[in-house]
């Protein structure tokens, strides 16, 4: 099956094949993490850029290993190494990553809307790493991944998220995940803590 997705950041913009396909493809290099030798050339001759600009240790650290492992090189900055610190914009900073010829950038910003404003101002293959309280699509992908793994099937499951609904960005993406393989979501909070319209997330 065809994948013809550049960008991974909005997991609406995907279908139920779409991430199937990803959690298979997961599922298939989970064996690398069990060998002697972790690492395989997949991404050999890409360049990946870390674009952090916010605090992250699980996150960022995931996809620092992940690239090292698939043979990526990658390069990681953020926060206050920057030239944000010093007025530079967003925009500026990408388009002198433009100018290293880079494969893909992942980016995690505390402002909602950062990571498609990189994908308008960039040649390159963009990944929302969480985005102020909007996204979060890589984790809910892990998170559904986590589920295949122990109930083997989307279809028919009843998904209680249950928590700060309303400041969590990961709910904005793993509830419309969900519902798009197919189960039957709750969100469960209280009413200080849900969104004034809880039907934005489907």
């Amino acid at each position: 099956m065809a994948f013809n997705h550049k960008h991974l950041i909005d997991i609406t913009e995907y279908s139920e094949e779409d991430i199937k396909l990803i959690l298979e493809t997961a599922k298939a290099f989970s064996e690398v993490n069990e060998r002697a030798i972790k690492k395989v050339p997949t991404l050999k001759g890409k360049t990946i850029v870390n674009m952090f600009n916010e605090p992250s240790t699980r996150t960022r650290s995931s996809f620092e290993l992940a690239e090292k492992r698939l043979s990526a090189d990658s390069l990681n900055f953020g926060g206050s190494s920057t030239s944000t610190v010093k007025g530079e914009s967003l925009v500026d900073t990408v388009e002198t990553l433009n100018a290293y010829k880079i494969d893909c950038i992942v980016v995690r910003d505390k402002h909602a809307g950062a990571p498609y404003i990189v994908t308008q101002n960039s040649p390159a293959s963009v990944i929302c790493a969480g985005d102020g309280k909007h996204n979060h699509p890589t984790q809910a992908l892990l998170d559904l991944y986590t589920i295949w793994e122990h109930k083997g099937d989307f279809h028919g499951l009843k998904v209680a998220v249950v928590g700060d609904i309303a400041h969590s960005r990961v709910c904005g993406s793993l509830i419309p995940a969900l519902k798009i393989m197919g189960c039957e979501t709750y969100a469960v909070a209280p009413g200080t803590l849900l969104p004034p319209s809880p039907e934005v997330l489907g």
